[in-house]
């Protein structure tokens, strides 16, 4: 295992990761990656973080983006993980301007950045997909209000490019997540498995909780997940604002429909420099 690594620990809303700068030489084997990310993302025993993000060069955008959960898996995309990204590169000069296009596994996605008091970053997070193969998921057709086994929740599901299951409830605090998540996460009709998302329209705002593949736990907050929440509350009815104000609790993200086409709009902080 690598040592004596440059990082920085950022995070979205809470979803906190450590960045490893990969643009001008590699620091981490491929090899190692996964055991790397399940060591130091192990809180209290070492940095501790949701996962570890890798910048790279790209051949087709202004830099890459890979992301290794806690778990030591490698996801295509992560909505927080990519406004983390795009400061970074804000802050290390790697912008001319104040848009910023960023290569990941589901595909090149591009961000408008604005520092003011605070940094944000508006994500094209592209169009939300329903069609059970595009999610995916087995059957056929839309994935909407479904019945699963082991739940005795209905389900929706769409991909923003991962998997993302979506549970209405009624008293969201009452929801018992390491118990109801799981049988959702893991359940047959999703081949690749799914995040589970449960949400409660309150007021005007749409309040959800994440449990995340590969973190396997609850998360401050899930930038793909808060996408995925507020497309299927208009898909079900639960909303049909064009402007979702979406509650988590490490923090409010705004997701913006116009066409058919998402775009997530939240802050990015940087908590601090090390070594390990």
């Amino acid at each position: 295992m690598p040592s004596n690594i440059k990082f920085t620990k950022m995070h979205g809303n809470g979803n906190d990761f450590i960045i490893i700068d990969e643009l001008n030489e590699k620091i981490v084997s491929e090899s190692e990656k996964p055991g790397f990310s399940e060591k130091h993302c192990k809180r209290r025993f070492s940095v501790g973080a949701d996962g570890v993000l890798y910048l790279q060069p790209s051949q087709t955008a202004d830099l890459k983006m890979r992301i290794f959960n806690s778990d030591g898996t490698e996801a295509d995309m992560c909505g927080n993980g990519i406004r983390c990204a795009a400061k970074y590169a804000y802050e290390k000069d790697l912008t001319q301007n104040n848009k910023i296009e960023i290569e990941t596994g589901a595909g090149n996605l591009e961000i408008e950045t604005k520092q003011r008091d605070m940094f944000w970053a508006k994500v094209n997070m592209g169009k939300p997909l329903y069609k059970r193969k595009e999610i995916p998921a087995e059957g056929e057709g839309e994935f909407i209000n479904e019945e699963l086994e082991n739940t005795d929740h209905k389900v929706s599901a769409c991909s923003v490019g991962v998997p993302h299951a979506v549970v209405e409830t009624q008293d969201i605090d009452q929801i018992d997540i390491m118990k109801e998540a799981p049988p959702i996460r893991h359940s047959e009709i999703f081949p690749e498995g799914a995040n589970v998302n449960f949400i409660q329209k309150i007021d005007n705002k749409i309040r959800v909780r994440t449990f995340e593949r590969g973190v396997e736990g609850e998360t401050l907050s899930c930038g793909t997940g808060s996408v995925a929440s507020a497309a299927i509350a208009r898909k079900t009815g639960l909303t049909d604002k064009k402007k979702v104000e979406v509650e988590t609790k490490g923090g409010v993200l705004k997701i913006i429909f116009e066409d058919k086409t998402a775009y997530m709009e939240g802050p990015a902080e940087t908590a601090y420099n090390g070594t390990i």
